[in-house]
């Protein structure tokens, strides 16, 4: 019999947690340092936005997601405009690489991380997402 807890978790790429409060949480949209590969880039300039409009560039050659105002540049009055198109790293979120401790978990950040159920496949995207950034 499953517990209350696991039987409430959703898998991490739904966003269901997000949307399914009384409001719908746009935490990890506010000062977002979220980073953005290549693929993420290419696939957001094929939606019509030009590069410098979205993409901020790290002393160190990174790219992150730019903010305005304080609110990741897709983030609407009725939420991310780009939901489907969303960089890997939203779509894995709040699943997080915790360097000093060399895994993944998830993001203490998120009022409702809690919620997210973890699989190994998500392991695996994240791991695969974090090869992509250094390259």
């Amino acid at each position: 019999m499953k517990s209350r807890r696991e039987s409430s978790q959703h898998p991490v790429s739904s966003g269901i947690p997000c949307v399914s409060h009384s409001y719908s949480c746009i935490q990890c949209c506010l000062d977002t340092n979220m980073p953005l590969s290549s693929s993420d880039i290419t696939r957001i300039v094929k939606l019509g936005y030009e590069f410098g409009n979205f993409v901020k560039t790290l002393a160190d050659g990174a790219y992150q997601l730019r903010n305005s105002s304080g609110r990741c540049v897709f983030l609407s009055e009725v939420g991310c405009t780009i939901y489907p198109d969303r960089p890997a790293g939203c779509q894995l979120y709040p699943l997080i690489w915790d360097k000093d401790c060399g895994h993944a978990v998830r993001d203490h950040l998120c009022p409702h991380a809690d919620e997210f159920a973890v699989t190994k496949t998500d392991i695996t995207n994240l791991k695969q997402l974090i090869r992509r950034l250094k390259t």
